[in-house]
């Protein structure tokens, strides 16, 4: 199952993103508002909404180019990737990128709540100051 958030411009250069996306304490901030639970890790964040499970991620990789966010359980095989494209030194083109390997009875489930998440991290990471 593949997923795209929109195509955003965030006013910060490629590098200042990278500094911000290798930090898990950072991600709190791109959290949706109905946030429960939010703990940083060694390599990640684990965090609850509202009427979902609580997921953990590790940041997997973080270059110039992208921000790798992996599923931290065995259980469930996803990756949601920040693809970062440096417009100019101050400006950088930013897509959401989810990929995950579910049946298809967990991917009708989480299809429409995962699409949602993807949108607000994105509206969240265009307004980031």
């Amino acid at each position: 199952m593949n997923l795209e958030g929109r195509k955003i411009i965030v006013n910060k250069s490629s590098k200042d993103l990278v500094e911000i996306l290798k930090s898990p304490e950072n991600y709190k901030d791109f959290m949706p508002d109905g946030l429960q639970k939010f703990e940083t890790r060694e390599n990640g964040f684990k965090f609850g909404l509202q009427g979902m499970p609580e997921i953990a991620l590790k940041i997997e990789e973080v270059t110039d180019e992208k921000a790798v966010l992996k599923s931290a359980s065995s259980s469930l095989d996803f990756s949601l990737t920040a693809a970062l494209n440096p417009l100019n030194e101050n400006q950088t083109e930013v897509q959401m990128l989810f990929e995950g390997k579910f049946n298809p009875f967990i991917k009708m489930m989480v299809e429409k709540p995962l699409q949602n998440f993807i949108n607000t991290l994105t509206d969240k990471i265009e307004v980031y100051k």
